[in-house]
């Protein structure tokens, strides 16, 4: 039992430390500042057909002058009408900067070398990575621009969220939960990545919504060094920019927030979940290493002590109190966050959400730990 209130108490002090670094870091609104940055934004795809029109007819409605950007796609292998929507919309948009690239792999990262690819063409000074099936809101680039101004820094990681359920999925009642759930641990996630900043100890960005200097990207070689590892395209650079000090910032403003499509079904959950926590065992950060053993600690003594209970062997009334600490704690971070995003009702799904997260968690970290994974349509080997 001692051990079950250590755990607590560390997991306690993690979520206090993140809440306080969110609430630290203030709502940044767009200024009357001029166009100055230049953006090239950079698409890796792969069969991504169905997304791809409404991520460029997003990108079209970009409220920001359109020599002061371009768009670069990279097509990594798609053997779906991927390109012809691209080579379409180039030709009924004359007066975007639009270039498509096929990728020039040299490393285990497709993704990462999908990145390289672009950047050995791009024209402008800070880059933008986000991924074929998201949508951006028209004052996008415009809050990078003046966030850049106001602030200097070299890597930017802005706000995700889910896209707004669409009627279909609202009137499926298996794929709404698993969307609130979805969404909630998104919540969460960008809580703690925000939090993190705000405390100095960013770990954690998503390559969905990041921006960078592409001379400060050269500096620090890029990707070498981590592109044995699949994905990272996001964290790894991270590591290496406060490395070498670089002023860095998470951009908390509604501008900017990149919308990005809910998996299709739980096994697709499962698999993009696993993917990502692959890369964790990477981290250099000493508070990364922390955070990653508390949240699995705790989510796994939750589980144990749920089987002890079963069983018997163990009161409930001790585990029951933890699982209360946890349960506000935890709503408290995903509140705020929630607000921020304006989707207060998805908190709805919590409660039910709560008991069954440390399962989910517990089994993608073992997962994650012990097995390789597939990423579209591919098969990469666990680095051991």
């Amino acid at each position: 039992m001692f051990i079950f209130i250590i755990i607590c108490i560390c997991y306690s002090v993690l979520m206090l430390m993140l809440l306080y670094g969110w609430k630290k870091i203030p709502e940044f609104s767009s200024e009357n500042s001029p166009a100055e940055i230049r953006f090239s934004i950079i698409v890796p795809f792969r069969n991504e057909a169905k997304n791809l029109s409404d991520l460029l007819n997003s990108l079209a409605r970009v409220n920001y002058p359109k020599s002061k950007y371009e768009i670069i796609l990279v097509n990594d292998e798609s053997d779906d009408n991927s390109v012809e929507i691209i080579q379409e919309f180039q030709q009924n948009h004359s007066g975007l900067n639009i270039t498509l690239l096929e990728n020039q792999r040299s490393s285990n990262s497709p993704k990462k070398d999908a990145i390289n690819t672009a950047i050995d063409s791009a024209k402008f000074e800070y880059i933008i990575t986000i991924d074929a099936d998201c949508q951006v809101p028209v004052n996008w680039l415009k809050s990078y621009n003046d966030f850049i101004l106001k602030t200097g820094n070299k890597l930017i990681a802005g706000p995700v969220a889910l896209i707004t359920s669409t009627p279909e999925n609202t009137n499926n009642k298996r794929k709404n939960i698993l969307r609130n759930f979805e969404e909630l641990d998104i919540l969460s996630l960008q809580a703690s990545t925000a939090g993190a900043f705000g405390i100095g100890k960013a770990f954690m960005c998503n390559g969905a919504n990041l921006c960078y200097e592409k001379d400060a990207f050269l500096e620090v070689s890029g990707f070498t060094g981590n592109d044995n590892i699949a994905s990272g395209d996001d964290v790894f650079l991270l590591q290496k920019f406060q490395q070498e000090n670089y002023k860095i910032g998470f951009l908390k403003s509604k501008e900017a927030i990149v919308y990005t499509q809910p998996q299709q079904s739980f096994g697709d959950l499962v698999l993009q979940r696993i993917r990502w926590a692959s890369k964790a065992p990477a981290y250099k950060s000493l508070f990364a290493k922390f955070t990653g053993i508390s949240v699995l600690l705790m989510n796994l003594s939750l589980v144990i002590a749920a089987f002890l209970v079963f069983f018997q062997l163990l009161s409930y009334e001790p585990i029951l109190i933890i699982f209360l600490v946890k349960f506000n704690l935890d709503f408290i971070l995903i509140y705020s966050s929630a607000k921020f995003f304006q989707r207060e009702t998805v908190l709805r799904s919590y409660f039910w959400s709560s008991i069954f997260y440390p399962f989910f968690s517990t089994y993608i970290a073992v997962k994650s730990l012990f097995s390789d994974f597939s990423w579209k349509g591919r098969q990469f080997e666990k680095q051991r």
